[in-house]
């Protein structure tokens, strides 16, 4: 009689220490997802909806649908909105969500090409952004704020890199972003360059702007013509708005240059932008190099 009493009284405790084990698990997963920390790492980056991310799922329940009718990105030039961007210009840009709730989230990340970051963001003072490995995202506040756009800037890249697609992913909260029921709205939006994009700047006391590259030399030659004499100075920079390669040089004449920069050995082949100054007049121009 006493064994058998020995036998129930472990297998009640052992169904007991089950059962705590995952009440425990539960509470603990909760508390994971609470501080944005479960199952992917921090919710906060990388969760943009663009081929190299994840989204919001990663952190909240819920489902996954389309937000081409749900979420609105806007680029504006000042007070006018604009559909294409001028190389190295500077936008503002403001997402909203239609209806717009009070418990929400956000990540959009810019990207040309093979999945290239498309040139630089900055927080906006009261847009309610942050920013986590190049891409924006939700504040804790604006997270819960009503009516609220989400508002930073973006520069475009220093040069014509073909159509720029906004990934955004949001997210409403049907509570408190814990239990399941969230959805998750993807969306994207093409930027396409403007028609001039491609224009080389030549200001007026420059002219005949010329720049190439020599795989002889390594090097990027360049000719042009000058109304002043100045310090020169080059500034090589890859599509993604990058400087790679700089070289402070002498004076410019007046009337024609040849200038000739060696470049690095371990500069890799590719399309770049040559910015040169004379002075505070700039040139620019995109070259191939090939190696």
């Amino acid at each position: 009689m006493k064994k058998n009493y020995m036998i129930v009284s472990a297998l009640v405790i052992a169904v007991g220490v089950l059962s705590f084990q995952k009440t425990g698990n539960e509470s603990v997963e909760k508390y994971l997802k609470k501080q944005h920390i479960y199952p992917h790492g921090n919710s906060m980056g990388n969760v943009s909806g663009a081929p190299t991310d994840g989204n919001c799922t990663n952190c909240h329940g819920g489902t996954t649908q389309s937000g081409t009718t749900k979420n609105t990105l806007t680029l504006t030039s000042g007070a006018t909105p604009v559909t294409t961007y001028l190389p190295g210009t500077t936008y503002n840009v403001a997402l909203t969500m239609n209806p717009n709730p009070s418990k929400k989230g956000f990540e959009a990340v810019a990207m040309y090409g093979n999945n290239v970051i498309a040139g630089t963001t900055a927080i906006v003072t009261g847009g309610g952004t942050a920013i986590s490995n190049n891409r924006q995202h939700h504040t804790s506040t604006s997270n819960t704020s009503t009516n609220q756009a989400w508002i930073w800037n973006w520069t475009a890249p220093s040069t014509n890199v073909g159509d720029v697609t906004f990934y955004v992913c949001t997210m409403v909260s049907n509570n408190n972003g814990i239990e399941s029921g969230d959805v998750v709205y993807l969306s994207q939006h093409v930027i396409a360059p403007a028609a001039n994009a491609g224009v080389v700047k030549v200001t007026g006391n420059t002219q005949n702007f010329s720049a190439g590259y020599s795989s002889d030399k390594n090097a990027v030659v360049m000719d042009f013509s000058s109304l002043v004499s100045g310090k020169m100075f080059f500034n090589l920079v890859d599509l993604s708005g990058k400087s790679v390669f700089t070289y402070k040089m002498g004076d410019a004449q007046i009337g024609d240059n040849h200038e000739v920069i060696a470049l690095p050995e371990d500069l890799k082949s590719g399309i770049y932008v040559v910015n040169m100054f004379v002075g505070n007049n700039p040139m620019e121009q995109k070259i191939m190099i090939q190696k």
